[in-house]
C-alpha cells in the first residue's frame, strides 16, 4: 500500500472477495530526509500529496495508507527498507555516471516489490503479494505471463516484466482490468478517504532534476569534455556527459543549420556525439539479464513481437532471437522500423500478439540497418 488510490482500491477489492488482507507500506526514505520525522518545509495532506517536486512524500504517504488500512479494519505495517532502497539509488548514479539512462522503477519492482517485500510476505505467512498495478496476470500452457493493463493510457506491464515466472505465480494485480476512472469511481464507493489525491509522477527520490541530484551527491564526477559530430569533429564544450540523454535536443548550446540530437555518449571519453535527426534511429537492440516467459525454446529463428522500449512508449512491431553468450541468455530484437532515441541501459520488452510479455532484458547495445 503505497497511500496511492490504486493500491487503496486494490486492497478494498480483495478484502471484498474475501480475501485475508494484510497491508505494507514499503518505507524507503528519500536521500536528507530522517526516517520518521518530516522536514519543517514539507506539507502534505490527502488530495495534495506532494513534497516539493517529489513524486511522493514517504511520511504522508504512509499516514495516507495507514488511514486507509484503518477504514478496511486491516493490519497494517510499515517496513524499514532505507538501507535497501540505497541499492537503487546507487544503480541509478552509476549507470549515469556509465554513460547509460537507467530504470529505476524497473530495479525497485524487481528487487523491492517483489523481491525484499515478497519475502517479508512470506515471513508474514501471507499466500500471495497483490499491488496496484495497471497490469494483469494470465494463465497459458507455458505458466502465468504477465499482460497488458485493460487501461492503455496506464498499462504499467513494462516495468513489471523482470518479476519472474515463480514470483509472479503468487502475483495479484486487482485493478488490471480496470480504467483509471472506474478505480477513481470504486474508491469513492468504498468511502477511501484517498479517492481525489493525484497520482505520482517524478522519481520518488530524485527532487527536481536528475542531473543536480547526479552533482550534489558527487561534483567531483562533473568534468568538461567535448562534443563532436558524427565525423568526430569537436564541435564545442560540455559541462558533464551525465547532462545528456540520447535523443535530447535542448542544451546542446552548439549554432548549426539544422537541429542536432544527442546520438552517443562515451562516458570514457567524456564526449557527447550529436548529429541530425535522421542518425538518431536505432533498427534493432541487444539485451542481456533476460527474463523470459514464453516458450523455452524461443529460438535462434526468432519469434514475431512488439517491442517497448520506454514504459510508456508505443509498440514496434519487431523479432526476437535468443543467444548465449558465455553461459548466460541475451535476447537481440530487430525492429521492423526506425526507432529514435533508444538508449543503452533501458528495458527492452517483447509482447506476443494477445499482449502478454513473452521477455525482455537490459539494453547493452543498439544497432543501425
Amino acid at each position: 500500500m503505497s497511500g496511492g488510490v490504486d493500491s487503496s482500491v486494490a486492497a478494498a477489492l480483495l478484502q471484498r472477495d474475501g480475501h485475508e488482507v494484510v497491508g505494507c507500506f514499503m518505507r524507503l526514505g528519500s536521500p536528507g530526509e530522517e526516517l520518521e520525522t518530516p522536514r519543517a518545509e514539507e506539507t502534505c495532506s490527502i488530495g495534495t500529496a506532494r513534497i516539493g517536486h517529489q513524486g511522493c512524500c514517504s511520511i504522508h504517504d504512509a499516514a495516507d495508507a495507514r488511514l486507509v488500512a484503518a477504514k478496511l479494519n486491516i493490519p497494517f505495517y510499515v517496513v524499514n527498507f532505507r538501507k535497501d532502497f540505497g541499492r537503487i539509488i546507487s544503480y541509478f548514479e552509476e549507470e549515469y555516471h556509465a554513460g547509460r539512462t537507467p530504470n529505476p522503477c524497473v530495479r525497485c519492482n524487481d528487487w523491492l516489490k517483489f523481491g525484499k517485500l515478497r519475502s517479508y510476505a512470506e515471513q508474514l505467512g501471507c499466500d500471495a503479494v497483490a499491488t496496484g498495478h495497471y497490469a494483469r496476470v494470465a494463465t497459458t500452457e507455458s505458466g502465468a505471463r504477465i499482460q497488458r493493463g485493460l487501461d492503455a493510457a496506464k498499462d504499467q506491464s513494462y516495468v513489471l516484466f523482470g518479476i519472474g515466472r515463480e514470483a509472479l505465480a503468487t502475483t495479484l494485480l486487482p485493478i488490471g482490468s480496470m480504467e483509471k476512472h472506474a478505480v477513481r469511481a470504486l474508491a469513492r464507493d468504498f468511502a477511501l478517504p484517498v479517492s481525489e489525491k493525484p497520482d505520482s509522477q517524478e522519481i520518488c527520490f530524485v527532487p527536481q532534476d536528475y542531473a543536480d541530484f547526479l552533482a550534489q551527491r558527487a561534483p567531483e564526477r562533473f568534468t568538461p569534455g567535448v562534443v563532436e559530430d558524427e565525423s568526430g569533429r569537436v564541435l564545442g564544450q560540455h559541462e558533464g556527459h551525465q547532462r545528456f540523454t540520447i535523443g535530447q535536443r535542448r542544451g546542446i548550446r552548439i549554432a548549426a543549420s539544422i537541429p542536432l540530437f544527442v546520438l552517443h555518449k562515451d562516458a570514457a571519453r567524456n564526449a557527447i556525439v550529436v548529429g541530425p535527426r535522421e542518425s538518431l534511429e536505432s533498427h534493432g537492440v541487444s539485451a542481456s539479464e533476460v527474463v523470459w516467459y514464453g516458450e523455452r525454446d524461443f529460438a535462434s529463428e526468432g519469434v514475431a513481437c512488439h517491442a517497448q522500449v520506454r514504459a510508456h512508449g508505443a509498440p514496434i512491431p519487431a523479432t526476437v532471437r535468443h543467444r548465449m553468450e558465455q553461459d548466460s541468455a541475451t535476447i537481440e530484437v530487430r525492429f521492423h522500423r526506425g526507432e529514435a532515441g533508444v538508449a543503452p541501459g533501458q528495458a527492452v520488452v517483447c509482447y506476443d500478439h494477445d499482449a502478454r510479455i513473452l521477455g525482455g532484458g537490459w539494453i547493452h547495445a543498439t544497432f543501425r540497418g
